[in-house]
């Protein structure tokens, strides 16, 4: 487990990886891991060893009073059972320091709760880590509040209470303060986990950053060696601080004095970067750590991506780096560049070029691609970070740093997985309201293949996670290396377009209109040029030009008619951004209208509107347009693709942020009630109709019958025209025949009862309105996603379902309603009225948090779903539950 992900709240059973699924590791506020894990029969003696290093105080405010040391004092905490008592010890150096306990009370809701830290190391923020992962599972049992009795003069632990992000109170009741926390993950509870993430992973990761002293473990003399390459790179690109080569032999290395050991070398090592053997690291790393290093880089291949062996071997390394309090980035990674310390601490054949963006690579092969491409685009680093096999280091981790790093204005990720999708959102969110996200995840076209049964699993897969999330956190996501390049040059160097409405400036009627198309593919507008600009351009070009947007200056325009025309396209009130395209004919050069270009943007002086320019030349790009005045591009289209994702992410920055809603009218007691037995299968329509009941969603009138008779009695009931289907569970019924529609009398109800059979539901008929497929399913990785579509027979057939990760704020609910096809079918297609927007974005909402309650629901499609002027309406619903798969649990926290 990574970092300062806070481990996901797990279904307490008897799986045999349950130990591992407790253990968790955390970041605390200086930067120091460290891990938590419950204690077990073995951590006796360890434990006894932890209470006798306690100061009298400590004890004293931890039992109320003076007990005796011995080993019957920890028994009560070692082996829990997570039922009636939870227990956690912190680790440093394999040593308990820190200890939390609860015991389950009279009433099973409530918990008392206990803590203990070693004195030494009290007021780093360990007991509220300790309280955010044991609050964590006890939620998983059950458990809603903590109960604490604290002596009125233990300040710190009243600190931690009220500090730590739960809804709490106090009561002075007999000498004690008597604190209850609701356990309840709120919002403001999340915000103040994720604070301390921050804090604590930026501090972690400083010594990668910005080392004073590097040590290249492996670092051989002989020429061509990993190692030696390495730290020649770090020579070469004179690192402002001090390197020390490091080998068996004590060999110089390019003519720097070598050492055959981390210790040897006498002063303190801030970063260490490992190219050895893969069987030899884990010595290595040891030797390392044990001289007071904190951050490691491990080049060495060798781990978890050759198997078995591979990843015994990398939980071990990973085993060491927590024990020490460390970090580690990789294994099997290219290394570290930092532009600020001019640190090239990676085997690539050149340094990266400076500038402004961060740029963390799962790829080390593509890494490389991209840093031989970057300064073609005028495209400079702040940093270049491999992160390879993400044992520990990744890019939520990276997110958390670049947040606040000075040298950073964007962020740049080549992904190909996912290790907590849900903290990747609430990072990426925070990050993209100040600086651009632009990501490339491999895989686009794998969709997940598992079974699918529903028409909402079946129209979901992985990249319908990924599309999700990327939407809702403001990353802009991009397929290709050349887009991935395109969009980072121009958000790095560019201001962001006010609007989508874009002007043309082209030598080439040819270029214009390729550009014009591209541009209205990726979501832009022609802008209607001003009177004033329109006569200005008149002016200024010949009458055979066509001052209309696309501007076509025709072949004979010079440099000078470029530095002429564009101004009065930046000055145009009504043009957000500006897309230049020159081809080289007879009487002009790239290089000259290049320069032209640059100096009339640049005396221009609108730093507004972004101007994105396409100079053709059998030379390459120009060299003028790497200045940063000007975006410079390959193709017509690639310019206008780019700037149709820099006009995305201004409109995603305009909108409102959104919240979850607190919903009325739901009863999680009954609904928890009705999945509690989560052996795999569908529910009933009985229990369905329950489990929707409880949340509220509004569900058609209906009746369950045994018989024909039954059915007719029902039909009399519920008022003519009727529905009849099938009520057997899980049944696709309309492919079953296991429908009637329109039954109005009493003599049609009797035939289809009898051809469907029993048991039957009859219903309402509900007209009018449009059908919608509205549905939630669990993502093995991503935890639960709403889906919005057409609904009805076809739903599949038509497809384009949107999805949203849950929880769903207000405003993802109302994009789901405004966008797709069914957002079309909601205006009101073809002359239909349009549906009361309101009513589908509370079922939205409702469905939302019931998926965020019950993990145990692996698949629910609500089709149809009829919505009209008046409201929305279920008129059919299927649901499976399944055990909760253990990363779909990962929501909470």
């Amino acid at each position: 487990m990574r970092s300062a992900e806070l481990s996901p709240a797990v279904e307490l059973d008897t799986a045999p990886d349950l130990l591992l699924r407790l253990v968790s590791d955390v970041v605390l506020r200086d930067g120091w891991t460290m891990r938590l894990r419950p204690p077990e029969s073995a951590d006796a003696p360890a434990l006894l060893d932890f209470f006798r290093s306690l100061s009298d105080q400590s004890l004293y405010t931890r039992f109320h009073g003076h007990p005796s040391v011995d080993a019957e004092l920890g028994k009560p905490v070692l082996g829990p059972d997570w039922i009636e008592r939870g227990a956690l010890v912190g680790t440093k150096e394999s040593k308990i320091v820190a200890l939390a306990s609860y015991v389950r009370l009279r009433d099973a809701r409530t918990a008392e709760v206990a803590f203990a830290v070693a004195d030494e190391l009290q007021g780093r923020g360990i007991a509220t880590r300790l309280l955010e992962r044991l609050g964590s599972l006890a939620t998983a049992t059950g458990v809603e509040e903590f109960v604490a009795d604290v002596l009125p003069g233990n300040a710190a632990m009243l600190r931690v209470f009220s500090e730590a992000g739960f809804e709490s109170s106090r009561v002075l009741d007999e000498g004690t303060v008597e604190v209850r926390l609701a356990l309840e993950p709120t919002t403001a509870l999340v915000s103040r986990v994720d604070q301390r993430d921050h804090i604590g992973v930026a501090a972690s990761l400083r010594p990668f950053f910005s080392p004073r002293t590097v040590a290249v473990i492996g670092a051989s003399a002989h020429p061509g060696s990993i190692g030696g390459e390495l730290f020649r790179n770090i020579l070469r690109g004179e690192f402002s601080g001090i390197a020390y080569p490091v080998n068996r032999s004590g060999e110089p290395v390019a003519g720097v004095r070598s050492y055959t050991s981390v210790a040897a070398i006498g002063d303190a090592v801030d970063l260490a970067i490992l190219c050895l053997p893969g069987v030899a690291v884990l010595d290595a790393a040891a030797e390392t750590l044990s001289s007071g290093v904190r951050a490691i880089c491990v080049i060495s291949a060798g781990f978890a991506e050759t198997g078995p062996d591979g990843r015994k071997r990398q939980d071990e390394l990973l085993e060491l780096v927590r024990a020490s309090g460390a970090r580690l980035l990789g294994p099997n990674c290219l290394g570290i560049a930092v532009a600020a310390c001019r640190l090239n601490a990676t085997f690539g054949p050149k340094s990266i070029p400076a500038g402004n963006v961060g740029f963390s690579s799962q790829s080390g092969a593509l890494g490389l691609a991209l840093l031989e491409r970057a300064a073609d685009h005028g495209l400079g680093l702040s940093a270049f970070v491999s992160v390879g096999n993400k044992a520990d280091v990744s890019s939520n981790d990276l997110l958390e740093y670049w947040e606040d790093d000075p040298n950073t204005d964007v962020v740049l990720l080549y992904l190909e997985s996912f290790g907590n999708p849900r903290k990747f959102r609430r990072a990426a969110r925070r990050v993209a309201r100040t600086k651009p996200i632009v990501a490339m995840k491999a895989g686009r076209t794998a969709s997940g293949a598992r079974a699918a049964s529903s028409h909402t699993a079946a129209l979901a897969g992985s990249e319908a996670a990924v599309d999700a999330l990327f939407q809702q956190a403001g990353v802009l996501r991009v397929d290709t290396l050349e887009e991935l390049l395109d969009v980072t040059g121009l958000l790095a160097t560019q201001p962001l377009p006010r609007g989508n409405r874009v002007a043309i400036l082209t030598n080439a009627g040819g270029l214009g209109i390729l550009c014009a198309d591209a541009s209205e593919t990726a979501g832009l507008s022609l802008a209607e040029l001003s009177a004033a600009s329109v006569d200005r351009l008149a002016e200024l070009l010949p009458k055979e030009a066509s001052v209309a947007n696309p501007v076509d200056m025709l072949g004979s325009a010079v440099a000078a008619t470029y530095g002429k025309a564009l101004p009065v396209l930046l000055r145009d009130p009504g043009v957000d951004a500006v897309i230049v395209l020159f081809v080289p004919p007879v009487v002009a050069g790239a290089d000259e209208v290049a320069a032209a270009i640059v100096r009339s943007v640049e005396e221009a002086a609108i730093s507004e509107k972004p101007v994105l320019a396409c100079v053709i030349s059998a030379d390459g790009t120009p060299a003028q347009l790497l200045s940063g005045a000007v975006a410079p591009f390959a193709y017509p289209e690639s310019a206008a693709r780019a700037l149709g994702r820099a006009a995305g992410r201004a409109a995603w920055l305009r909108r409102p942020q959104g919240r979850v809603a607190d919903l009325e009218g739901i009863d999680r007691s009954a609904a928890r009630e009705l999945v509690a037995d989560t052996a795999e299968r569908w529910l009933d329509p009985a229990e369905t109709r329950q489990l929707l009941s409880a949340y509220g969603l509004p569900l058609v009138a209906e009746r369950r019958v045994g018989s024909v008779a039954e059915a007719v009695a029902a039909a009399a009931d519920l008022g003519y025209p009727v529905v009849l289907k099938t009520a057997q569970a899980g049944v696709h019924k309309t492919e079953q025949g296991g429908v009637a529609l329109d039954l109005r009398a009493e003599d049609s109800v009797r035939a289809a009862a009898d051809r469907i059979g029993a048991p039957l539901l009859v219903q309402q008929l509900v007209v009018g309105g449009v059908e919608l497929l509205v549905g939630a399913v669990q993502d093995p990785v991503f935890g639960p996603l709403i889906a919005l579509g057409p609904g009805g027979t076809l739903a599949e057939l038509i497809g384009d379902a949107a999805f949203r990760m849950t929880p769903l704020s207000d405003v993802d609910a109302n994009e789901l309603v405004r966008t797709g096809k069914a957002g079309r079918l909601l205006a009101g297609f073809r002359g239909a009225p349009p549906a009361h927007l309101p009513a589908v974005v509370d079922l939205l909402l409702r469905l939302s948090q019931l998926a965020e309650d019950l993990p145990e629901l692996a698949e629910l499609d609500l089709n149809p779903v009829i919505a009209g002027p008046d409201g929305c309406i279920v008129v059919d619903a299927r649901v499976r539950i399944a055990p909760p798969a253990h990363a779909s649990t990962s929501k909470t926290w």
